[in-house]
């Protein structure tokens, strides 16, 4: 039987670039039963990278987190990314995906055996969305806390509740979810960043220690403190995103994108998201 058709994708592992999606986990696996893996996510679009290098040194702060143990310097990351990328059409938009994961376990093999982590690279063809936005609902799923799952690390057995929650926009109607942390506050998108504008003021919930920090989350707001938005970061409560004149996210998958409708009320891409998307554009090409 046939497996999936990827898009055009090249893995560096253990020393070379192979083509397509080689098999690298067994049954015995940590990662494969355990979910010991860690990744990244960089984008490689329009010739340009913003940020590689940031995202190659996360993947190892993520790794040492789960309790891995890192085995490629991010600057060596960076480099093979690089090397990876030639491998593709010039204009080719790309997602470039570092990972970690444990082979063995240690103590009862639950936690991970830090000396048997391994590292791949991989590199794959994905369209940048076009920026006509998306719709959002809000979830009955919630954000873990740091004392019930790992948050300080893009670790990848985080990512079954975030499928929850977008799952359940899916079925009801809705592009994506707005998820609370459990204390019911805003704390993000199943797959982003959160932003929305108020009189002119962009607002974002604070990190907490049960999202995601995002690299293009903190690169927008460093962009948009510098051109002169003022950008809040606070408690943000579903109530202010149903009275925003704008909403927009961040990520690394889509960059800056509008959000164009939240329970049934539409909304057009407002000017300071037309702003950030501009400001973040500029800083990509400079």
């Amino acid at each position: 039987m046939a497996g999936p058709q990827f898009s055009r994708t090249w893995t560096w592992l253990d020393g070379q670039w192979l083509e397509g999606n080689p098999g690298i986990m067994g049954p015995r696996t940590h990662a494969a039963w355990l979910g010991s893996c860690v990744f990244d996510g960089a984008r490689a679009f329009e010739g340009v990278a913003p940020d590689l290098d940031r995202h190659c040194r996360r993947v190892n702060a993520s790794a040492t987190a789960l309790g891995l143990k890192p085995t490629m310097a991010a600057e060596a990351i960076e480099e093979l990314a690089r090397e990876g990328m030639a491998l593709f059409d010039d204009e080719a938009a790309l997602y470039i995906r570092p990972m970690y994961w444990a082979e063995e376990g240690g103590y009862m093999a639950v936690p991970a055996d830090p000396e048997s982590t391994r590292f791949c690279l991989c590199l794959y063809e994905t369209p940048m969305p076009a920026p006509t936005g998306f719709t959002v609902t809000l979830s009955r799923f919630r954000r873990p806390t740091r004392e019930t799952m790992p948050l300080d690390a893009k670790a990848g057995c985080l990512y079954p509740n975030n499928a929850r929650a977008l799952m359940e926009a899916r079925n009801k109607g809705y592009d994506n979810a707005v998820v609370l942390d459990m204390l019911g506050n805003v704390a993000e998108l199943a797959t982003a960043n959160l932003f929305h504008v108020k009189d002119g003021v962009v607002h974002t919930p604070a990190p907490n220690g049960t999202f995601l920090n995002g690299i293009t989350r903190q690169r927008t707001i460093d962009l948009l403190r510098g051109a002169g938005v003022t950008v809040v970061e606070a408690m943000v409560s579903y109530q202010d995103l149903l009275e925003a004149d704008e909403l927009f996210s961040t990520g690394n998958y889509s960059k800056v994108v509008p959000i164009v409708g939240i329970d049934g009320r539409s909304l057009q891409p407002g000017p300071l998201y037309q702003t950030a998307r501009r400001l973040y554009w500029d800083f990509a090409h400079g």
